[in-house]
């Protein structure tokens, strides 16, 4: 079993799954073998030969230790990112469960209690929640749980490959709030990017045999409040350093914000959507593996946090940038092959040339960046 504990990062991670500032951990144990080498060997060489000896075998160590665990992390990040929109469409379409909300609820209180066991054995840390810290993060929270909200709504009538490629348009929203509200400026080949990917969306809407205008309507506005999560975290973020006690807030911290304060806010939309009365009359309550699958969802939304943090640390934002669009790639295919979701040669094609112009578009980032 492998036991992890991670301390405070400056990395700020969003729904979109971008980053800034990623603190790399130091990886300095040594190997077993490394070890026992340096305690058995009691050989005396001239020249320093065998000093030179154990410094290449601990290099070689190391090396091959910190490929390993950024392989392992990349793999862990990709499998419960995947794993989480799957199960969630599985909840939402298969099970035709129809109180998204709720679920939304759910997986926040197992992801809220998981968080606090980690914290209580001390596995993790995370800052204590005030008054002031909790009323510097609200605005940004309210828009945390509308990205939720609709995510869920859309993710009911859009298949899981047309969603991957229409959550692309949050990149467009993102850099144009970026150009206008921090002043920054994107060279030519990301423009090009985002443009293919506007292409990719209207054209993979024109040709979605599966089109549904409800589900599409709650998907645009899904890349609004994404988009506009991810540029108020940033301004939000200083503010909330300042008012804790270690004068940080790592992803544990955040995580256990957020999901804590969308609690009440998610049982006020419950009684406003008029969720409790369908809650009150669905068979799928009593059914334990329906359970099963809705706590299993929401250790994978939690699992999404862990994961992305340590993939993080073991390599950097670019790699990061890099997976996650490649990761979308067998997503949209599970998503097609498991539902059974009818699809056209022009769709389908539609589907590929979004998921490339994702692909181009992290690669732009990533020259933009040096």
């Amino acid at each position: 079993m492998l036991s992890l504990k991670f301390h405070d990062s400056n990395g700020v991670l969003d729904q979109g799954h971008q980053a800034s500032s990623p603190v790399r951990r130091d990886v300095g144990n040594r190997s077993l073998s490394a070890v026992k080498f340096l305690e058995n060997d009691d050989t005396d060489l001239e020249g320093g030969k065998l000093e030179k000896d154990r410094d290449k075998t601990i290099r070689s160590n190391k090396v091959v230790k910190i490929q390993n665990q950024a392989l392992l992390s990349g793999l862990a990040y990709c499998i419960s990112s995947c794993s989480m929109i799957l199960v969630n469409k599985l909840v939402l379409s298969s099970y035709d469960f129809n109180a998204g909300i709720s679920l939304m609820l759910y997986q926040n209180f197992v992801s809220v209690v998981i968080v606090s066991i980690l914290t209580s054995l001390g596995l993790i840390s995370t800052e204590r929640l005030t008054w002031r810290l909790i009323k510097v993060w609200l605005p940004v929270n309210v828009i945390f749980v509308g990205m939720l909200v609709t995510s869920m709504f859309s993710l009911k009538y859009i298949n899981v490959a047309m969603v991957t490629v229409l959550k692309n348009v949050t990149n467009v929203i993102t850099a144009v709030g970026e150009m206008y509200l921090f002043k920054k400026h994107h060279d030519s080949r990301v423009w090009a990017a985002l443009f293919l990917m506007i292409i990719s969306a209207v054209s993979g809407g024109i040709t979605d045999l599966q089109f549904h205008a409800i589900g599409y309507a709650w998907q645009i506005i899904n890349c609004f409040l994404t988009a506009s999560y991810s540029l108020t975290l940033r301004r939000v973020m200083d503010t909330a350093k300042q008012v804790t006690k270690s004068g940080n807030l790592n992803e544990f911290s955040m995580v256990l914000l957020n999901n804590t304060l969308s609690l009440p806010l998610g049982i006020l939309l419950i009684f406003v959507f008029k969720e409790v009365d369908y809650l009150c009359t669905t068979p799928l309550l009593r059914m334990p593996d329906f359970w099963v699958v809705i706590t299993l969802s929401g250790f994978l939304g939690l699992a999404i946090s862990f994961t992305s943090m340590w993939f993080l640390h073991q390599t950097g934002a670019t790699t990061y940038s890099l997976v996650g669009s490649l990761n979308k790639i067998p997503l949209s295919v599970a998503g097609i092959v498991l539902f059974h979701v009818p699809t056209s040669l022009q769709n389908s094609a539609s589907i590929v040339f979004g998921l490339l112009a994702g692909v181009f578009f992290a690669r732009a980032k990533m020259r933009e960046g040096s």
